[in-house]
């Protein structure tokens, strides 16, 4: 009622508290719930909250060329790796407390059941393939690889790693309108950092991105072997004309010919930014 309202408003206004219905007072602030407010963990029950097995996700750094990898994984006869998918971003909210309660009842809480949205989504995208394995390889998925292997705890991971100041570089060429040379390697080294927090905590295969264009056979190969699959020539001959080419720049044309070319030289030493130094070493691109 109004003068309710109005009385709860001069309370918190000269005396500082207001009255409060009991059982509401957790969340005063007049916003749906977001998964946020809750614990995200494992399903409760695996066999039936999860209906993918084993997804692959590629934590990389932006410009470290994840689209390239992700282009030659899905040449594989069993691996789906389809464009960016952000499934982290799909969140769900109770529009009412009845529904809060509903749920609680069933034991899930916001997290639980964002968690079964984004299996969902994925199972879908696997299921229309008609392949085994489905690959994520967004890059900002690095920010959130703890909530990631909660998800799914039998996900596999391949982190993908490129010279920090290639990287910054890159990232400054892809924008130069949206952000400076300076910019672009702070930028750059959040995912840098985000990566490296990840491969510190997660089990998973470490290629490079130098590695795979010089030698694409011999990591490939590796990568078949970490997962489990056999070996597919084909990946290495993946240029088809319906290829998906948005997003890889001058990699399109050699894509499109099947053939795979080393990168642009690497920095020299005194050309690296004093702010990426450290990540160089800890990449072991500097001594």
């Amino acid at each position: 009622m109004k003068w309710q309202r109005r009385i709860n408003g001069a309370l918190a206004r000269y005396a500082g508290f207001r009255i409060e219905q009991v059982g509401k007072a957790e969340n005063t602030s007049g916003r749906p719930k977001k998964a946020a407010d809750a614990m995200f963990r494992p399903p409760a029950d695996p066999e039936a909250d999860r209906l993918l097995a084993a997804p692959v996700f590629v934590i990389s750094p932006v410009r470290s060329g994840s689209t390239l990898l992700r282009t030659m994984l899905n040449a594989h006869p069993d691996l789906h790796a389809p464009h960016e998918l952000h499934v982290r971003r799909l969140s769900v909210e109770f529009g009412t407390g009845l529904a809060d309660k509903a749920m609680a009842a069933l034991g899930h809480n916001l997290a639980d059941l964002e968690h079964l949205l984004w299996d969902r989504v994925l199972h879908r995208e696997l299921v229309r393939s008609g392949k085994r394995f489905i690959v994520d390889k967004t890059p900002a998925n690095a920010f959130a690889y703890e909530r990631i292997a909660a998800c799914w705890p039998d996900a596999r991971y391949v982190f993908l790693l490129r010279h920090p100041a290639s990287i910054a570089t890159s990232w400054h060429e892809a924008g130069p309108d949206k952000r400076t040379p300076a910019e672009a390697a702070a930028d750059a080294l959040r995912y840098m950092k985000a990566v490296e927090r990840a491969r510190s905590a997660l089990p998973g295969l470490t290629v490079r991105y130098e590695e795979l264009t010089a030698e694409p056979d011999k990591i490939l190969r590796g990568i078949c072997e970490f997962l489990g699959l056999a070996w597919a020539p084909e990946m290495l001959a993946f240029g088809t004309p319906d290829v998906v080419t948005k997003g890889l720049g001058d990699w399109k044309d050699k894509i499109r010919s099947g053939s795979v070319q080393p990168g642009r030289d690497l920095p020299r030493p005194e050309e690296v930014p004093e702010s990426l130094r450290n990540m160089c070493r800890i990449w072991e691109y500097l001594p």
